[in-house]
């Protein structure tokens, strides 16, 4: 079997796939990926070849606040050339493949492109909340700029506004090229993109499908990457030179330009050292002292398993990552999902959900005051043993036997 895993989207969308994609090779099947350039070299690195699709991601790291927002004809223009990119692209890509899995619910061409080849397309999604379910809000909200939603009895209201949003944006466009390809226009973009039966690639126990009974959603579990890489000596020290110190981190998400200063001062309120994490943004230390230290790329999995507490945007394979670790948390959401796992981090007691947006010295430090406690590190410790590695592998197993058809 030839299998084409697509995702647009920065690192904590594609590193999934990649663990799916090496559990699919590792039983004998043939695997493409098609995803942003970034990650190119390191995936085929892995053995896998890549389709790289749209522009380099990595530069957008640093929030500008000075930037003028796009206007309308800008923003239908970036519209336009992303669907474009995504039917020529992805069409050359499955070329010969047998199934086509896509992550991420802008896959705008990637199951008109299976349905033109006569192949089976799957959707997987990373977080419940991107699934349509009176339990929990849509998590498009917050991230075209809206503050997210209160908590409400049933969300459906809000389900069928978020369908109309879809239809305006992408339905004349997308229908466009449909015609272009001989298939017949959709009426509904949303359910067509995550399908009638997607599947749920998240961890049951952090993230559980609200309604286990629903025979539409597959949850497989969380797609997890194994990293057996060494930390490197520098860090090693640091480490060892210590009581356990905050790691800060916000991974290829945007920040604001002060955020590393905000993040050492509120570790040094509790006299906590500091990890922090240079990331796509390029986040920095404010001084030379040896109670903190700026790393690159590293392995999260074994440098969570030696943190007082991990503070982070709320990335779902951030949020995994550290609960399989047991490391408690202080979640800071910016946009989509990352509401939804601050908020999964508060009510399980693992850590706490930080208000969303830009932090100050003083929110950070009482985030961490609550977070910093015996308890949350206890129980943080108990919900570790309960978060499952092996998702990647039972997918493959189903894309395998199944074609991708639940």
């Amino acid at each position: 079997m030839r299998v084409l895993l697509s995702t647009i989207g920065s690192r904590g969308d594609v590193q999934p796939l990649v663990a799916l994609g090496l559990e699919l090779k590792a039983l004998g099947q043939e695997v493409r990926l098609c995803v942003p350039p970034d990650f190119q070299d390191w995936i085929e690195s892995l053995g896998m070849p890549v389709t790289p699709i749209g522009p380099e991601l990595r530069p957008a790291g640093k929030a500008n606040p000075s930037a003028a927002p796009l206007t309308p004809e800008q923003r239908r223009q970036m519209i336009d050339g992303t669907v474009t990119a995504q039917f020529e692209t992805i069409t050359a890509a499955a070329q010969g493949c047998d199934v086509i899995v896509g992550a991420t619910a802008l896959q705008i061409a990637a199951p008109s492109v299976a349905e033109r080849l006569g192949i089976p397309y799957v959707f997987a999604a990373y977080c419940p909340a991107v699934l349509p379910s009176p339990h929990h809000a849509p998590p498009v909200l917050a991230m075209l700029g809206d503050k997210p939603a209160p908590a409400m009895a049933d969300y459906s209201e809000l389900w069928a506004q978020d369908a109309h949003r879809w239809n305006d944006t992408w339905r004349p466009l997308l229908n466009s090229h449909r015609a272009s390809l001989g298939l017949a226009p959709v009426d509904e973009v949303r359910g067509y993109i995550l399908t009638d039966r997607p599947w749920l690639a998240a961890d049951p126990a952090l993230g559980p499908w609200p309604d286990p009974a629903d025979p539409s959603v597959l949850q497989t579990g969380a797609w997890i990457l194994p990293d057996d890489r060494s930390l490197s000596p520098e860090l090693e020290a640091f480490l060892d030179a210590g009581e356990p110190p905050v790691y800060f981190g916000f991974g290829s998400t945007r920040v604001p330009e002060d955020l590393g200063r905000v993040m050492i001062q509120s570790a040094r309120a509790f006299g906590r050292r500091a990890i922090l994490l240079r990331g796509w943004a390029g986040l920095s230390l404010v001084d030379d002292e040896p109670d903190c230290l700026a790393i690159g790329e590293v392995n999260l999995q074994a440098l969570f398993q030696r943190v007082a507490a991990v503070v982070h945007h709320g990335g779902a394979g951030t949020t995994t990552a550290a609960a399989r670790a047991g490391a408690p948390q202080v979640v800071i959401p910016q946009n989509y999902d990352q509401h939804y796992w601050a908020q999964r981090v508060q009510h399980l007691g693992i850590g706490t959900a930080h208000t969303p947006g830009t932090p100050t010295t003083g929110s950070l430090t009482s985030a961490l005051a609550s977070t910093l406690q015996p308890d949350v590190a206890a129980r943080a410790r108990s919900v570790a043993t309960a978060v499952r590695g092996d998702g990647a592998r039972i997918a493959a197993q189903r894309v395998i036997t199944t074609g991708g058809v639940l």
